[in-house]
């Protein structure tokens, strides 16, 4: 995982570093230069802007200029708080104006179409929660120093920073709480079906669907099915519900089914229980019985979350007490309206914050769905998933997710890892589909070929040494 780190945070590591700032300030300027000449394609004859700001942000803009300058860039640097409205012609305009404690309003000036290359964070976006203020500059690359900030993945973050590159300056952020996750993370917490195994070994029992809502139990249990388990078994009250015809399907009592969903669940690895289910008064206490009742690890998504915070807007208690009494593991899956729900506020604009407070509330682990999702543990530690885009913005993707978390918590995993590799397969199934006109089951076909990914056949691994670290000029 990639290192993620406040404001905060890094301001206590900058603190606690074992070298002089000039040091480190050289460095970062080092890693700076070298990204803006590989932005030109070169040095000579090349016009350089910095616009540079008070504090470290700006030094490290003014020697990486010097740098540049030494190499034969004609560069002219501009104060951040006195630039002109309008920039002359340039190939390069290097943002180092104000850096990841930026607060309050900076308007950037008209550069046309010149490529930018921010330092440690594009002006103007909050380094917490990615927010911008009303001018920014977007640049084409952001070099940000020895971790992630929170204001590059959230909010505008990502669609002002451009690519970004983590240099190593030196800096230990070993103690960070929080990371970017990356595929090999999760090739290394989820395992092949090993040899010799039997359905029942990693068996997944989906509560879903209802009269109208049959999509949802269908794609949460495909899901679940793609994603390894030996056997899904789809329980949907009220009567039949369509289903891949590999999953084992049986219809429930429309009232009071909870002794029927809870029947021989010694054989079960993991329950998946809400998408579909509906929100009538009968509904909301069968999911609070099984929610309660069930010895199994468990996620509880959609319908289920809104069952469990006893379907009004003041039950935020109600479900943290009832999810705190679960003996087994537990994995929580709202989006923005789902968690109001849960905590009785919508999220506050620091994401991992938000996630971490309901996941101690309610001594679980908390998926906080969003274009970047947020994974969070009771212990405080979390992890961000950006791998997915647009695409999962439509109807009936969040069932597959909690189908392919169902799956992975049945195999083995803890439920921290198996809610954090399961958005990232989301993700990145997603992004292996058709860029327009994607559809939620479209995501059933796409689950294998990740895994494939994940566990290549051995003629097309690849050995591969990565970026260097340490180029001076």
């Amino acid at each position: 995982m990639i290192p993620v780190v406040t404001p905060k945070e890094m301001a206590a590591i900058d603190e606690a570093a074992g070298e002089p700032v000039d040091v480190l300030i050289d460095r970062a300027a080092n890693a700076v230069a070298l990204a803006a000449i590989r932005l030109m394609g070169g040095t000579y004859g090349r016009r350089v802007h910095v616009i540079a700001g008070k504090g470290n942000n700006g030094e490290d803009g003014r020697r990486a200029g010097a740098l540049l300058a030494r190499r034969g860039a004609a560069v002219i640097v501009f104060d951040a708080s006195d630039c002109p409205l309008e920039l002359p012609p340039a190939d390069l305009v290097i943002d180092a104006g104000y850096g990841t404690g930026f607060h309050g309003e900076w308007s950037a000036p008209d550069i046309q179409a010149i490529h930018v290359l921010a330092v440690d964070i594009p002006s103007g976006i909050d380094g917490l929660t990615g927010a911008a203020s009303a001018g920014v500059l977007t640049a084409d690359v952001t070099v940000t120093f020895a971790a992630l900030k929170p204001g590059l993945l959230f909010g505008a973050g990502p669609r002002h920073a451009g690519r970004v590159d983590v240099a190593d300056i030196g800096l230990d952020v070993s103690a960070s709480r929080t990371g970017l996750v990356e595929s090999a993370d999760v090739a290394r917490w989820w395992t092949p079906r090993p040899a010799g195994v039997h359905k029942w070994s990693s068996a997944v029992r989906v509560i879903a669907g209802s009269p109208g809502m049959g999509g949802a139990a269908h794609l949460a249990a495909g899901a679940a099915a793609r994603t390894g388990a030996g056997l899904v078994h789809l329980l949907s009250p009220g009567g039949h519900i369509g289903a891949p015809v590999e999953v084992i399907t049986a219809a429930m009592p429309a009232n009071r089914w909870e002794s029927v969903a809870q029947r021989d669940l010694q054989r079960i690895g993991s329950v998946v229980i809400g998408p579909g289910l509906g929100r009538d008064d009968t509904t909301v206490r069968a999911v609070r019985a099984v929610v309660a009742g069930a010895s199994v690890p468990m996620v509880i998504d959609g319908d289920a979350l809104f069952a469990i915070s006893n379907g009004g807007e003041d039950g935020h208690g109600v479900a943290a007490e009832l999810v705190r009494r679960r003996s087994e593991p537990t994995v929580l899956t709202p989006h923005d309206g789902e968690y109001s729900v849960l905590s009785g506020r919508p999220p506050r604009a620091d994401r991992i914050d938000a996630a971490r407070h309901l996941a101690r509330a309610c001594r679980c682990v908390v998926l906080l769905k969003g274009p970047t999702t947020v994974i969070a543990a009771t212990s405080g530690s979390a992890r961000i998933v950006d791998c997915g885009d647009q695409r999962l913005a439509t109807a009936g993707t969040g069932d597959v997710l909690s189908g392919i978390i169902g799956a992975l918590m049945a195999s083995g995993l803890t439920a921290f890892d198996a809610a954090t590799a399961g958005a990232w397969i989301h993700g990145r199934a997603a992004g292996l589909g058709h860029r327009h006109g994607f559809v939620a089951s479209d995501l059933l076909d796409l689950i294998p070929l990740v895994f494939d990914e994940l566990d290549p056949p051995p003629d097309d691994v690849n050995g591969s040494s990565g970026d260097a670290y340490g180029a001076r000029l």
